[in-house]
């Protein structure tokens, strides 16, 4: 067999970063987690770095911002993973040039991680990030850097417990609030799972230069659908109310809300699921990787019962 490639992940301690360092170490591929020096002695940080550590993680101190640091972490390994987070995806650009000048790396995974955002129907703020995330990848094109790009559509994580409600932490019992008409169809993961998917890919050459789609057919609800479900677990019918679309554009135009900006693209445009994967462009996580047990989410809701 192949020896299997060395990664990097840079912004291992953000929220889906911590997950596919997780994924990394569990699969036997040496894994590298980039990470500045006043990251490790935050202390809301430590639990985090104190797993990667146990799991055998290889720390590398260093900073996107920092050229000699962020090219001597690159030399070390074969595979880039960016997990940066909103507000930072147009510091990959710095992430481009040290890789083309370390020379060594044969895939770059660029912090794509949510919808396909050539595909979504874009208001600000998010047709911003839209944008730079269209410009990051013309960039890695244009520089012949070899590529996956891993759309993992909805966190299961944003999205659960509390169902989207504005203003709740725990699961509705008695009224719930749909955007549109709610019948729209979304995505919803479990973030290890894609964690797992996108380690996965690393080493596939099916996934080169192409785009890996997470989107397992036991994953894939409308609002409408995911409340039936969740009203015969709770044995209760749900007040539901209905918030027509020019309303929600109308919010969204006034307070420039980022996550109701994304929910409106994915669950009343659909965005996610208004599209067919096309070989040539792209392929599906778990129609390549059938071995990958994730999980569904009736299984999650079953957590929240």
């Amino acid at each position: 067999m192949a020896e299997k490639s060395k990664i990097l992940i840079i912004g291992g301690t953000g929220y889906i970063g911590k997950f596919v360092v997780e994924a990394g170490a569990k699969s036997g591929h040496p894994t590298f987690a980039l990470v500045r020096k006043r990251t490790v002695s935050l202390p809301y940080k430590a639990r985090i770095i104190d797993g990667f550590k146990s799991s055998g993680v290889t720390l590398l101190h260093g900073d996107v911002n920092d050229k000699e640091s962020l090219v001597n972490a690159i030399k070390q390994v074969d595979v880039v993973i960016s997990t940066h987070g909103t507000g930072q995806i147009s510091g990959q650009a710095k992430i481009i040039a040290a890789i083309k000048e370390a020379g060594n790396i044969k895939r770059f995974f660029p912090s794509e991680f949510g919808s396909d955002m050539t595909r979504v129907t874009a208001f600000e703020p998010v047709k911003t990030e839209c944008e730079m995330k269209t410009q990051i990848r013309r960039t890695i094109e244009a520089e012949g850097i070899p590529y996956t790009y891993v759309y993992c559509n909805y966190f299961a994580g944003y999205f659960f417990p509390a169902f989207a409600q504005p203003g709740l932490s725990s699961p509705p019992r008695d009224k719930v609030i749909i955007l549109g008409d709610g019948n729209p169809r979304a995505v919803l993961n479990d973030e290890r799972d894609i964690g797992t998917y996108t380690i996965k890919a690393v080493d596939d050459p099916r996934t080169l230069n192409k785009s890996l789609y997470i989107k397992p057919t036991k994953n894939i609800y409308s609002f409408n659908e995911i409340f039936s479900l969740w009203e015969k677990k709770i044995g209760k019918t749900l007040k539901r109310t209905y918030v027509p679309e020019d309303q929600i554009l109308k919010r969204i135009q006034e307070s420039m809300d980022f996550q109701l900006a994304i929910d409106h693209s994915v669950f009343v445009k659909g965005d996610q699921t208004n599209f067919e994967i096309d070989p040539s462009f792209g392929v599906e996580a778990s129609e390549l990787y059938p071995d990958v047990k994730y999980t569904t989410v009736e299984e999650l809701l079953d957590r929240l019962v």
